[in-house]
């Protein structure tokens, strides 16, 4: 398992205005807001490339997502998933805009005025066998201030580098009775308190009072 070098940006915010005034002023440019997670409305891509960030390329992609852990091995334990996120709220320039449209033209874009900044992280471990399938780790956790994740992100390397997952799923296994038919959270529960982790912490809503 390989831990990658893509970072977090500290910047909380959008700050330089966007070119694409036209999608702003779409009173569908907010449509499927988000208000837990990480996917960007069009109308916050449209301030990626402007304030220093990748345009997404992929078409099942609209959130800002990095590498987090890779590991190309494909039996027994494997990463699911591993992701580093975050979703930025607009000060500066790029508030005085859309607070400026969202009062003369579109006020579906107060819903972008009122966003807090936050950061996650997400990462997945299952186990594949002819004789079980199942998920061994994850951990998914949110938070409105950088520092905070940055802390959680390093306890979590710290422990995933360090432990053979694959006999943590043979372990894990001879103890499927007290958690296999526990529903998702009661799951997960179990999981972090037999790794001795703190709860994860998610879908944090977004907007600010």
């Amino acid at each position: 398992m390989i831990l990658t070098n893509n970072k977090l940006h500290s910047e909380p915010y959008f700050l330089d205005a966007t070119d694409d005034v036209d999608i702003l002023k779409d009173p569908f440019c907010v449509d499927l807001f988000d208000q837990n997670g990480y996917h960007l409305t069009k109308a916050e891509q449209a301030f990626l490339s402007r304030n220093g960030y990748q345009i997404i390329e992929r078409r099942h992609e609209d959130c800002m997502r990095y590498d987090w852990f890779t590991w190309d091995k494909r039996t027994g334990a494997h990463i699911n998933h591993s992701d580093l996120f975050e979703r930025k709220g607009f000060s500066s320039v790029a508030l005085e805009q859309i607070s400026h449209i969202a009062k003369e033209f579109n006020p579906m874009l107060w819903k972008l005025v009122k966003m807090k900044p936050k950061w996650g992280i997400d990462l997945s471990i299952d186990y594949v066998s002819e004789d079980a399938v199942f998920e061994v780790f994850h951990y998914e956790w949110d938070a409105f201030e950088y520092d905070a994740v940055i802390e959680k992100k390093l306890e979590i390397e710290k422990f995933v580098l360090n432990l053979d997952w694959d006999d943590v799923a043979k372990d894990l296994w001879s103890k499927k009775d007290q958690w296999y038919n526990l529903d998702f959270f009661d799951q997960t529960k179990w999981k972090t308190d037999y790794f001795g982790l703190s709860p994860e912490k998610f879908k944090n809503v977004i907007w600010d009072s």
